[in-house]
């Protein structure tokens, strides 16, 4: 059975399917065919229903909540940390209001993040590769930056100044991590498929994890800019005891971030989350 099995080319998500990709786990009876896709043209798939199994931004799975169930593994979590607001000079929280950001995707967790930080309709979004928005922030094509991915690492070397994380904004708001991405399955798979795909999924997660080293180098040929330390330690930040289980915590956060997103008139209301 051909399963289409959509990521980001990225490190973090290179290092959860490297046992999967180097044929180190066992595919069972299933084809897995690797989508490489930066995550906002992931989301618009998903709202389409186009791949079986396809990373996600959590803020767009209330839109597709019909279509997907959300995987208990393969999750990405801010612990304390996430994506970044970043500008040429130092610059206060308040005076991001009425200014134009550059964001990777309207469907992205880190925009419905900001919104709730900054507000609805209180700046302007500008939608830009993800990994263009350090430039266009240096080059003065945009007041300040939404970073995600590796260019959480990176920024400095562009000479920009952190404004506010927004995953240390939530913990300390809000005592929970930040839920940024997760995997998904399409439900008219069916419960047998979806429940062993997800069992394999699973294990190429413990798998990069119980390997590290080798995982990690893989990761590397994704990791735009980052030498071995820092790719490393950009793993470790999105692959870890969260992305094997949300565990109950995990679960919590996801709940409130898309409550509050429904609150404030951001996302559909998802409803109780069925996570497989």
């Amino acid at each position: 059975m051909l399963v289409r099995l959509a990521h980001s080319p990225d490190p973090d998500d290179a290092f959860m399917f490297y046992g999967l990709a180097r044929g180190y786990v066992d595919a069972g009876e299933y084809e897995f065919e690797h989508k490489l896709e930066d995550i906002q043209s992931l989301n618009e798939r998903a709202m389409r229903g186009e791949y079986e199994v396809t990373a996600i931004s959590i803020h767009t799975y209330p839109h597709v909540c019909d279509k997907y169930r959300l995987t208990s593994c393969g999750s990405s979590m801010g612990d304390n940390y996430g994506p970044m607001v970043v500008t040429r000079e130092p610059t206060a929280i308040d005076d991001l209001r009425g200014k134009t950001i550059a964001i990777p995707g309207k469907m992205t967790t880190a925009f419905l993040t900001l919104q709730l930080l900054l507000g609805k309709d209180t700046f302007t979004p500008q939608v830009t590769m993800f990994d263009e928005i350090p430039d266009a922030v240096k080059d003065g094509k945009a007041d300040a930056g939404l970073l995600i991915h590796e260019g959480q690492l990176t920024y400095q070397k562009f000479g920009l100044h952190l404004v506010v994380d927004l995953g240390q904004w939530w913990m300390e708001t809000r005592n929970l991590p930040l839920p940024l991405g997760g995997n998904c399955i399409r439900r008219d798979l069916g419960e047998k498929h979806c429940a062993e795909i997800t069992r394999i999924v699973r294990e190429t997660i413990q798998y990069g994890l119980d390997h590290r080293a080798e995982a990690v180098n893989y990761a590397l040929e994704f990791g735009r800019g980052l030498d071995n330390e820092l790719a490393d330690r950009f793993v470790g930040m999105y692959v870890n005891e969260w992305t094997l289980d949300y565990g109950e915590r995990g679960r919590k956060a996801v709940q409130q971030l898309l409550s509050e997103g429904a609150a404030a008139g951001l996302v559909p209301d998802p409803g109780t989350i069925d996570f497989l």
